[in-house]
């Protein structure tokens, strides 16, 4: 049996109105429990918030929206939708990929018009190939999806099951880069479906070929984006938990926890307010939770992280044509780029970057006219490359390297053109708690994942919990999603009160099954 918080829960304080937070505290609500959420930002998002800055809009985390159906689950918790509360937009194409020879790619998540658009580019053999690496990617995702990433693990030998004979006989065990490569000669089409492996924290030749469920989502569930910008998710969550009875206290930052024995008697904010509790979630970044904690587990390796990103959002007057929703501009250099990346910890010489233009979908997002453009440029994090110390003098010219860069591949007058900024690098993801200078959090080595990852339960605290990224499942906005559900499951035993009958249009509208 699961292991769940002993004894009374009946009022939980959730520390971090972030995407994990709010889960929770909507699957709590449907469970029955009073709620407290305290949220030291005057905004709810957590990462996933918002900055305006004369007349743009832009979000600070992450751009790239899949399997919306697991925010649903949130709000049906509450008898609420997503549908009823934000419009999602389905974008077509999910990315277009350029490529250092002038080529490009259209990534559609239909496989109809995916299979149309390979047989163009590379013709039909890998058009052929595709079908097949579609097919063994929706095998990949229904082997792991329930019984391997939406799951409380508590012992390593829970892995022992037919499912996980299920994910060896798929190769899921292997290397992800020659699974793809089994389907697929083309190295261009390769890395449209590998490069997702950054986003785990490991190169394509050393990740896990399990971890192909992340290109599932991005190449074959859907990409999609709510109108009024990625920040619409998060508020839209928060509005449906205050309208359950949540309360939430905005711009108060936990100084510590009150603790009786084993158990969190109360929450404290810098400002001396007291808050009781019978459990709490928290969400913070690992270092920050262990330290309200008071211990930091034992593990048998000290925790390798991510890589981290410098992200300059730009808000321009004018775009370029060639750009999608979602461009992937890769450089010549594949393999070399994540030896860079996550063993010699130098910036990338040969950059392979993700350009988002969310005004392309949204043109109210930025003033009439004007167009909005992030530029995420993937980094060493502190650990292994340049300290946050050294990102002061290195930022300016950094960003200076990337503009220069982005203006050789065509977006000709993109530095003439920027009219509002903001350049994030990893000093400042260091400075909001995050360890090692990155919003990736832990890695998703072998040693890392699934029970091995850095456990939601912390052993002795009979009623906290933790969630977000660097706990499990891991990574990635469904992830963070689903490891808000998970804490919630930890304090309800995952007995939840009747669902709640839904209000507005019905939530599987526009949204993948």
């Amino acid at each position: 049996m699961t292991r769940t918080v002993p004894g009374r829960t009946d009022h939980v304080v959730v520390v971090g109105a972030g995407l994990s937070g709010l889960s929770a505290t909507l699957h709590l609500l449907g469970a029955g429990r009073r709620v407290t959420v305290v949220e030291r930002d005057a905004l709810p998002g957590g990462r996933a918030g918002r900055l305006t800055r004369a007349g743009y809009r832009m979000d600070t985390g992450p751009t790239v929206l899949t399997m919306p159906h697991l925010a649903d689950e949130a709000f049906a918790a509450v008898g609420d939708s997503l549908a009823a509360r934000v419009e999602l937009i389905e974008l077509r194409p999910a990315y277009r990929a350029c490529f250092a020879d002038g080529s490009a790619l259209d990534v559609h998540t239909d496989g109809p018009a995916m299979e149309a658009e390979v047989e163009r580019f590379a013709g039909a053999a890998e058009a052929a190939g595709y079908r097949r690496l579609r097919r063994w990617l929706e095998q990949v995702y229904r082997a792991q999806m329930r019984r391997f990433i939406d799951r409380n693990f508590d012992s390593p030998f829970e892995l022992l099951t037919w499912d996980l004979a299920r994910l060896a006989a798929l190769g899921g065990f292997g290397r992800l880069e020659p699974a793809i490569g089994r389907h697929l000669r083309d190295e261009r089409l390769r890395r449209v479906f590998s490069f997702q492996a950054l986003y785990a924290g490991v190169p394509p030749r050393r990740a896990l070929a399990a971890y192909a469920v992340i290109a599932y989502m991005d190449t074959v569930a859907g990409v999609y984006f709510p109108r009024g910008g990625m920040h619409a998710l998060p508020q839209a969550m928060a509005d449906a938990a205050a309208a359950a009875g949540a309360e939430f206290r905005h711009g108060q930052e936990v100084a510590r926890l009150e603790r009786h024995g084993s158990r969190v008697r109360a929450v404290v904010t810098a400002d001396g307010d007291r808050i009781p509790c019978d459990a709490v979630v928290l969400t913070p970044d690992l270092p920050v939770a262990y330290r309200l904690l008071g211990r930091t587990p034992n593990r048998p390796a000290r925790l390798t992280h991510a890589p981290s990103a410098v992200v300059l959002h730009a808000g321009t007057d004018r775009t370029w044509p060639q750009l999608a929703h979602h461009t992937l501009s890769f450089g010549a250099r594949w393999h070399g780029t994540f030896d860079e990346l996550t063993r010699a910890g130098s910036l990338m010489s040969d950059p392979s970057l993700l350009i988002t233009r969310p005004t392309t979908t949204d043109p109210d997002l930025a003033p009439p006219g004007r167009h909005l453009h992030y530029v995420l440029a993937p980094c060493p994090n502190t650990d292994i490359g340049p300290g946050a110390a050294d990102w002061h003098d290195l930022a300016p010219r950094y960003r200076d390297r990337i503009l220069t860069e982005l203006e050789r591949r065509g977006l000709t007058g993109l530095g003439a053109a920027i009219e509002e900024e903001c350049l994030v690098t990893p000093a400042d993801w260091q400075a909001q708690g995050h360890a090692a200078g990155t919003p990736f959090s832990a890695a998703h080595t072998f040693r890392q994942t699934g029970p091995f990852r850095p456990r939601n339960l912390v052993r002795g605290t009979d009623n906290a919990v933790l969630a977000g990224c660097g706990t499990t499942p891991g990574v990635g906005v469904p992830t963070v999603l689903l490891s808000g559900k998970l804490a919630a499951a930890r304090i309800t035993g995952g007995r939840a009160a009747a669902p709640r009958p839904r209000t507005g249009r019905p939530a599987t509208e526009g949204i993948p099954s």
